[in-house]
């Protein structure tokens, strides 16, 4: 496994910053860019400033609630990580390539990804995002899903801030409002993470206990050790944004969460065969081209290791790191 890039020394990278080292493969464009609107076989020149992926991932988390708003939310959160997983640690083009390809030969030319009616762009309408987040309050609601889906629809709206139009905005909003309760038990009192502001030490709580449910879910499947990582991380994201009061607004439900996850499986869970050790990660090409080309699930495939990869860059703890890297197998 490359290791990911040190985000003492690097710094958070900006996504305009990678868009001619990229060549525009993944990051520019048009709204859609679909092969039918190109000539010649070959794809248009894209401006890397438009930023395609996360374009098409608020139009899929807005219209969500109208169609599968589940399955189809993680797909739009999907298209939103994979651009911010790309952008953020560097991948080479051909991952990146072969990234965008997938998207294309499954998602992006379907109806959830269409674009929008012609609005004027209000970003000042973001907040109400992180208002209905909130309006949760402390339930744990669909393994955190409403956190996850808010924290990447306020993220990609920010780095797009003419797609911030009062119907995009309104469409993620009841997406986050269909959250239903889900194993909403009373937290464990030693679940006790850091404050989500405190990026590195937050960060550490999450990958550790991440770690520790691949352990406790081996034979099982990984969802409760994907999850963790997705949700702890976009509560870390929400504070590093400077919205620290959404992000302690889900605290009690992810200590709910962590405590849920602590228990293990049950003596009903179905069993589910583990994936084969491999040294492959999704920083290389070759990851992506022996998954094939429909083998992306509702979109966990792009999720877990953007929020990976983020957590992995917050924290300075090798012994930790090469537990991860001995045992990652079994998520990606």
């Amino acid at each position: 496994m490359s290791e990911p890039l040190d985000r003492r020394t690097f710094g958070r990278r900006t996504t305009a910053g990678f868009g001619g080292l990229l060549g525009g493969a993944l990051l520019g464009g048009g709204e859609l860019g679909l092969p039918g609107q190109e000539t010649g076989g070959e794809r248009a020149d894209r401006d890397p400033g438009e930023r395609r992926l996360v374009r098409l991932g608020l139009n899929a988390l807005a219209r969500a609630h109208e169609m599968n708003y589940f399955a189809d939310g993680h797909r739009g959160a999907s298209l939103v990580s994979a651009h911010l997983m790309c952008a953020e640690n560097d991948f080479d083009e051909a991952t990146v390539a072969r990234i965008e390809e997938l998207f294309d030969l499954n998602w992006a030319s379907k109806p959830l990804c269409r674009p929008f009616p012609e609005e004027d762009p209000d970003p000042s309408q973001i907040g109400k995002i992180g208002a209905a987040l909130a309006e949760g309050g402390e339930v744990l609601r669909q393994v955190g899903h409403n956190a996850i889906f808010a924290m990447l629809a306020i993220k990609g709206f920010r780095l797009v801030p003419e797609a911030a139009t009062p119907r995009r905005i309104e469409g993620v909003c009841r997406l986050i409002r269909s959250m239903t309760p889900w194993r909403d038990v009373e937290p464990d009192p030693e679940v006790d993470p850091p404050p989500f502001d405190d990026t590195a030490a937050a960060s550490e709580f999450i990958l550790r206990e991440a770690s520790d449910s691949i352990d406790r879910f081996v034979g099982f499947g990984q969802g409760f050790a994907g999850h963790m990582l997705t949700f702890g991380q976009a509560l870390v994201e929400l504070a590093e944004m400077g919205d620290l009061e959404w992000a302690e607004s889900c605290r009690t439900a992810f200590r709910k969460y962590v405590t849920v996850t602590r228990q293990g499986p049950g003596a009903d869970d179905r069993r589910i065969p583990d994936h084969k050790p491999s040294e492959l990660r999704p920083d290389d090409a070759d990851y992506w081209e022996k998954r094939g080309d429909h083998a992306v699930g509702i979109g966990h495939v792009f999720k877990y290791p953007y929020s990976y990869y983020d957590l992995w860059n917050r924290v300075d703890n090798d012994v930790l790191k090469r537990e991860w890297e001995a045992k990652a197998y079994h998520l990606f």
